[in-house]
């Protein structure tokens, strides 16, 4: 990618770049930038940009011009919470366990002027929304640090980082467990087989007990800081029992060695340590493979700094910088990183070009229309990473229980213990229980079947929808732009008043120029009549005033209520023209089915219906073409409302699909709704999944994955039960030890795991080349 010289106006030259902050070089200019004095400066890393913003933004300016030096660069740790609007993904850092995210996810919710706040266990990162007359993002990472954690702005570098320097420290942590269990078993294993006699017993003692301290100490830090932090907050996690269990098992065994008397179990202990901190490796492990599919658009949007109005160059292979449109050049783009279908599409001048998709064969010359935040892409990312945050009602219930069972569970491991007097019988209760298991249960699951979706071209924009989608029973289908293309033309121009055919037309295209129905899109072309307050009417049509004249266009009820004149005898007519005086024309629209749709209706499990606001007779037509047996048509958007109202009544779980802005309170209505990715924004907004491909195979394959979904989300929940009702009640009478408790919470964390990687469905079909495809664009050259 080329920023061309003359066209942007930036600055092409390769002169050194000082921060306006600390005066340091700027390494990449652009990167970092803020409006200081009433210019954009330059920063050299993101805590002088946040240092800087924050001055500007109490209105100490004056501080920049009046200062004699330089200031200081902030420390490294200094993370930015700066970030326009008032949206952000946050990664949250210091996390140990699924109950870490539910205090930072109350936190969030309870803290003053956040208006949405969801956390993703998978991802471990936070999706928050506020005011921003109440609050700022500043604030609101303040209150997560004042509850012992951290959080900065998702960028893919910083993610990068903390996960490569949190895998790296939990291999050292893993390691030294590993060799302390293995030294140690060295210097227990003589006593297990033979008598040694008391003087080299104790000497065994003593080297077992300087071998495990450092696993205590260092391999097990980050279980005694978690406990530490949830005793801080009057609460018990996960982290509490395993640290009560290692730190007293430790403290009993030390007291035998220093006494000369009683059983040590320093070997049980590294060994516990190894097997808990393995388990643990091993999920993080899991739920960075989950969260990698979620990564590709966040990761794009997260790397522009472009701004709209540049002219930029995209050479061949490369991927689209932001939003634009083609000025020269002729190419094919592979949009799957959006649509999931790798087909390549044509692009010639004046054609639309969409950041995150790839130029495959020609250079072309682009100008940007939108930029960062505002790209299409940056709203997939959005709401793909709004959907992977929320939880299905089935999740919540067992995360409660799991925050639950963590009180039974030390409860338990203190009865059974003074009941029998032994205190390795409580810690085995402390370690064998597995309320990580039930916590581990969902979420992969549900980010892995985000990501697959997204893959396919399918938004999946709230995860709770899947709990529905896996019990619809009825499937209801709008007509325009759902089953069929929805690129209306018009076939033909009736004058019915005194203006001629090219009049009425240019009448008719100002009018629609302010709506985004689909019917609305076969009136293009250029707006030569200036109307004056066009007001939208949904599901009936448009009205404004032309030279102090009210004119309508739209059904031939509403333009017949203004003429007052009885509508004409035109059975092939959809849209009608008229002012106060009478009508003006009528218009025949032409639409094509969607070349899927046969397969689509045929292949749907559930029972399908047709909702239309066309004529009756159209409808009809369309549903005896596909073999629909239940439909409407002449619906208003009421009437559609009322028909879903009806199907719930009767106990049907219902799926809407639909494309227009008229469509948006069915979408809402519905259980579970499908929005068309040409669709009204509106419409996109109230759906729970976006088809952005824009192709009805999309719905079977998510109904098909949902399903699957859930029955591995079930299947998960119901080991984790099973589990812990089996594993609680033998380690409390003394049948599992320390050590066998800690190799069976391992190995139920493990099943877990492991059950939720299993296949969600089918290996999409749309991996993309550059080669697939012949392609359909004409040559540059």
């Amino acid at each position: 990618m080329q920023v061309k010289p003359g066209r942007t106006g930036l600055n092409t030259m390769h002169a050194v770049i000082a921060c306006f902050h600390c005066d340091l070089p700027v390494p990449a200019a652009g990167a970092h930038r803020a409006r200081v004095l009433g210019a954009e400066r330059e920063f050299c890393c993101a805590g002088c940009e946040a240092v800087a913003r924050t001055i500007a933004g109490a209105g100490f300016e004056r501080y920049y011009e009046t200062r004699t030096a330089p200031a200081e660069r902030p420390a490294e740790t200094t993370k930015s919470c700066s970030i326009e609007g008032n949206e952000a993904a946050l990664i949250l850092e210091h996390v140990r366990c699924a109950a870490c995210l539910w205090l930072i996810e109350q936190v969030l919710r309870r803290h003053p002027g956040v208006a949405h706040a969801s956390v993703n266990y998978a991802t471990q990162r936070a999706q928050v929304s506020w005011d921003v007359q109440n609050t700022s993002l500043a604030a609101i990472v303040e209150s997560i640090r004042a509850v012992g954690y951290d959080a900065c702005p998702y960028d893919p570098r910083t993610q990068d980082e903390l996960e490569r320097r949190d895998r790296r420290t939990a291999l050292w942590r893993l390691f030294v467990a590993g060799f302390g269990a293995m030294q140690v078993m060295m210097y227990a294993f003589p006593a297990y087989v033979d008598d040694v006699g008391p003087e080299a017993a104790q000497v065994m003692r003593w080297a077992s007990l300087l071998i495990t301290l450092p696993v205590l100490v260092f391999s097990c830090a980050p279980f005694f800081s978690g406990a530490l932090h949830e005793l801080r907050q009057r609460r018990i996690g996960l982290d509490t029992p395993i640290a009560l269990g290692l730190g007293f098992g430790f403290a009993a065994s030390a007291w035998a060695t220093v006494a000369g008397s009683g059983e040590v179990y320093f070997d049980s202990i590294s060994m516990l340590a190894f097997l808990l901190l393995g388990a643990r490796y091993l999920e993080a492990a899991a739920r960075r493979r989950a969260a990698r599919a979620l990564d590709p658009l966040l990761r794009f949007t997260s790397e522009k700094q472009i701004a709209e109005g540049h002219t930029i160059a995209v050479a061949p292979g490369e991927r689209i910088p932001a939003d634009g449109v083609v000025l020269e050049g002729a190419s094919s783009a592979d949009e799957s990183l959006l649509t999931g279908e790798s087909r390549p599409v044509p692009k010639r001048a004046g054609d639309e070009l969409v950041g995150g998709a790839v130029n495959l064969e020609q250079p072309l010359v682009m100008r940007v229309t939108r930029a960062g935040a505002d790209t299409r892409a940056a709203a997939i990312a959005r709401l793909a990473e709004r959907g992977a945050a929320s939880k299905p009602r089935l999740v919540e219930t067992a995360e409660r229980v799991a925050r639950h069972l963590t009180w039974v569970i030390v409860l338990t491991a203190a009865l059974a213990g003074l009941y029998f007097s032994n205190p390795w019988i409580a810690v085995a209760v402390l370690v064998v229980a597995c309320p990580c298991a039930l916590a581990l249960a969902a979420p992969i699951v549900l980010t892995r079947a985000s990501g697959t979706l997204l893959a396919r071209g399918v938004l999946l924009t709230r995860a709770r929808a899947l709990e529905a989608l896996d019990r619809v029973t009825d499937v209801v289908l709008d007509k325009t732009g759902t089953l069929t293309t929805g690129r209306i033309s018009v076939a033909k121009v009736v004058p019915l008043g005194t203006l001629d055919k090219p009049a009425c037309l240019d009448l008719a295209r100002s009018l629609e120029a302010s709506s985004r129905h689909p019917v609305a899109r076969a009136f293009t072309g250029a707006v030569t009549v200036d109307i004056e307050s066009p007001r939208n009417f949904p599901g009936q049509g448009i009205e404004g005033r032309v030279q102090g004249r009210r004119v309508r266009i739209g059904t031939a009820d509403f333009c017949s209520e203004l003429c007052g004149l009885p509508q004409p005898a035109l059975h092939d007519a959809r849209v009608f023209l008229a002012d106060e005086a009478g009508w003006l024309a009528a218009f025949e629209l032409a639409d094509s089915l969607r070349p899927t749709a046969h397969g689509f209706v045929a292949g749907l499990e559930a029972k399908v219906h047709l909702a239309s606001g066309d004529r009756p007779e159209v409808v009809a037509a369309l549903a005896r073409e596909l073999g629909i047996a239940s439909w409407e048509g002449a619906m208003s958007p009421e009437d559609k409302y009322r028909y879903i109202e009806r199907l719930q009544r009767e106990g049907r779980v219902v799926a809407m699909v639909g494309d227009g802005l008229n469509d948006a309170p069915v979408l809402a209505r519905a259980d579970v709704s499908f929005a068309m990715g040409s669709g009204a924004d509106a419409a996109q907004l109230k759906a729970d999944v976006v088809l952005m491909s824009d192709s009805l195979e999309g719905i079977p394959q998510t109904l098909h994955l949902a399903r699957r979904a859930m029955r591995l989300v079930r299947q998960n929940i119901a080991w984790a039960i099973v589990y812990n009702a089996i594993a609680l009640p033998l380690a409390a009478v003394g049948w599992i030890g320390p050590w066998e408790a800690a190799l069976a919470m391992g190995a139920s964390s493990l099943t877990v795991l492991l059950n939720a990687l299993r296949p969600l469905g089918p290996e999409p079909g749309w991996k993309a080349s550059t080669s697939s495809f012949p392609s359909r664009s004409p040559s540059y050259s």
